[in-house]
């Protein structure tokens, strides 16, 4: 992966252009952005453009050695952390301290990415802030992140921000058509349902994802004519399926039950549009247009802004307390009361 090969993040690439150009380079980032945006992608650009024999600017000449090892993914000195389960605990940051305390083994650069930083917990965070406050030489770490605030301040304090910005729906529309080779009307849809990012747009272009949003969908058309054991032995039943699936939330793609929130989310936006008339070119389920009108006839903007807020709440929940079970039985007998006269 080279800069020329990341979509969009225009500001991104000339923030890095102008930093190689003056050979400043910080020991430490955050990167901050929404998942599958690109900031995995840029850090390994980043550490190909800085361990290139022959780079041309920020371009990685992807020839050379070092070129070739990062390519094959065996390149000794690029390292990456995920979480462990769902933390990234104090051993794996020391672990971390311990191999930047050796010098690089080959390049000029060892680069060390911390995915989903603010999955850190306070002893891991604390453990890693002594490196953050004496980096060792020779070693530059990124922190990626969807949002700063998650972090500990003495953290975000000592890095250089690089935000990400979500990339509009046609150019992600266009790479799909003509990079991925997706079917435009398919590529339109996953476009707009992706949020912004290009790794949600890809996954969001494969036919299994829309095999689960016509499930996902009907779960919601079904409310109304369930009886809340019902609906409840539904929640359940999608969080124990959603939570069996599994994921790599560091390549874009989050956890199932969040995918879905999403996805009701982008369904009641899509009846908000359609009921006060806003244009098409809003309505990310195109290809749905009459069932959306079906059931915006009857709802009103005060419920279907009520079920648009109780699917926020539901996801911010999950991602602070985890107990999908609880969050989806809550979520869903809101949700049947709201949407009661949506049939």
């Amino acid at each position: 992966m080279r800069f020329s090969q990341i979509i969009g993040q225009d500001r991104v690439k000339d923030f890095f252009r102008r930093a190689v150009a003056e050979d400043r380079i910080p020991h430490a980032y955050l990167f901050t952005g929404i998942a599958g945006v690109g900031k995995t992608s840029t850090a390994i650009a980043l550490t190909m453009a800085l361990n290139c024999r022959q780079p041309t600017g920020i371009e990685a000449c992807g020839v050379c050695p070092s070129c070739r090892q990062m390519t094959g993914g065996n390149f000794p000195d690029f390292i990456s952390v995920r979480p462990d389960g769902q933390n990234i605990k104090i051993e794996q940051m020391r672990e971390i301290n311990r191999r930047l305390s050796f010098a690089p083994v080959s390049a000029r650069y060892r680069v060390c990415v911390i995915q989903q930083a603010e999955a850190m917990t306070t002893d891991a965070a604390n453990c890693f802030l002594k490196t953050l406050e004496e980096p060792p030489a020779g070693n530059i770490l990124v922190l990626n992140a969807v949002e700063p605030l998650n972090l500990l301040p003495t953290i975000v304090s000592r890095c250089q921000r690089v935000p990400f910005q979500p990339l509009p729906v046609d150019t992600m529309t266009e790479w799909l058509v003509e990079e991925r080779k997706v079917d435009r009307k398919r590529a339109a849809i996953a476009a707009r349902a992706s949020g912004g990012s290009p790794g949600r747009a890809l996954q969001m272009s494969e036919e299994v994802f829309f095999e689960k949003r016509k499930s996902w969908i009907s779960y919601l058309l079904k409310l109304p004519v369930l009886s809340k054991g019902d609906a409840l032995t539904m929640a359940m039943d999608a969080a124990v399926k959603e939570k069996e699936r599994g994921s790599d939330p560091s390549a874009g793609d989050e956890p199932g039950l969040l995918e879905m929130l999403a996805l009701w989310g982008g369904w009641f936006r899509d009846l908000l549009i359609v009921k006060v008339g806003a244009s098409d070119r809003l309505i990310t389920n195109m290809d749905l247009r009459e069932r959306l009108n079906e059931v915006a006839r009857s709802a009103t903007v005060e419920t279907l802004m009520a079920s648009l807020l109780a699917v926020d709440q539901a996801a911010r929940d999950l991602r602070r307390m985890g107990n999908a079970q609880l969050v989806m039985g809550h979520t869903v007998l809101c949700l049947q009361r709201l949407c009661s006269r949506h049939t």
